[in-house]
């Protein structure tokens, strides 16, 4: 016996708009353009680079000087703006997700917002602000604890030293990065464990497990290409990072791991900063071409960490 619905009982009719109606077709154009004029502006200044940068492939030597080919010029500059944001993320990431689960499980909420508002607001600090902070007092404070690693670390290539004795180091320049890419670190992760499904940690608190527990089972799985996405963000502000580096610094052409000594690897944006303005038009398309490196270099990273957490939307689906 089949039932026939009833007037009553026929569900009403949908008022959901039609998929094609003049908003999301207006929408959609938007989008579509937004996604278009970000792609031609990034070809823009690859092409720009490209071409202002392709003399200084080829430059005299002295151009290069201490080292005799751009490969050897631009290769201490690679390893100072790779070491100096791998600092800052070794500070950073930990404090940032400590921050973001405080703010999103822990926290009261009349403590939650102020503390994500303080947080956002280091943001809107210019990174000039952070350099005078950074060479003018955070480096004297970081004397001491370079000689203290010194003294009971230096059989670590990191803490070789001797230490500097004005605290003008890697180590004080990645403090200062960590704290620049901190913001935006902790609030990405703050927002994707927020969007953590409320049934999935409720169902790990019924099965027994301490907050910890239904944190590191339920939320972190889910979160984990958020807050790859949120590393890697941090890790291209800290690669571009220019005039708080530059500020901080006592620089020179050199490769080296020691992050306490007088003798730091410049970075390629710092680098670019201190030199562009006085230098003749060769020295500018070297500079240029330094520029396109790091370009690529930061296309690259986050090439990597788009397909990374891509696998990792594709394992958890």
């Amino acid at each position: 016996m089949t039932d026939t619905l009833t007037p009553e009982k026929q569900s009403p009719p949908s008022t959901d708009r039609p998929p094609n109606s003049f908003s999301d077709r207006l929408f959609a154009g938007l989008a579509l353009a937004a996604g278009i004029t970000i792609m031609v502006a990034l070809a823009g200044v690859f092409v720009f680079l490209a071409i202002e940068g392709a003399p200084g492939l080829s430059v005299d030597p002295s151009f290069y000087e201490p080292a005799t080919t751009f490969a050897g010029y631009v290769w201490p500059l690679v390893w100072g703006t790779t070491l100096a944001a791998l600092i800052a993320l070794v500070f950073a990431v930990p404090f940032a997700i400590g921050l973001a689960l405080f703010v999103s499980h822990y926290a009261p909420r009349r403590l939650a917002t102020p503390v994500a508002y303080l947080i956002d607001l280091l943001a809107a600090i210019p990174s000039v602000v952070f350099g005078l902070w950074g060479g003018g007092v955070l480096n004297r404070y970081m004397v001491p604890i370079q000689d203290w690693l010194y003294a009971h670390f230096s059989w670590i290539p990191f803490f070789a030293g001797p230490p500097s004795a004005t605290g003008r180091t890697m180590l004080t320049a990645g403090v200062v990065l960590a704290i620049m890419v901190l913001p935006i670190t902790t609030a990405i992760c703050r927002e994707v464990f927020a969007r953590t499904p409320r049934l999935n940690e409720e169902a790990a608190l019924a099965l027994g497990a301490t907050r910890w527990e239904m944190i590191r089972t339920a939320v972190f799985p889910y979160s984990r290409s958020g807050m790859i996405s949120a590393v890697m963000l941090g890790l291209g502000r800290a690669l571009g990072e220019t005039m708080a580096v530059a500020m901080v610094l006592s620089a020179s052409p050199i490769v080296t791991l020691n992050i306490i000594s007088s003798s730091n690897p410049a970075t390629i944006a710092s680098n670019i900063a201190s030199n562009y303005k006085e230098a003749t038009p060769d020295k500018q398309a070297v500079l240029i071409a330094t520029g396109l490196v790091l370009f690529a270099f930061t296309f690259a990273v986050n090439f990597v960490a788009r397909w990374v957490a891509g696998r990792s939307d594709r394992r958890m689906a």
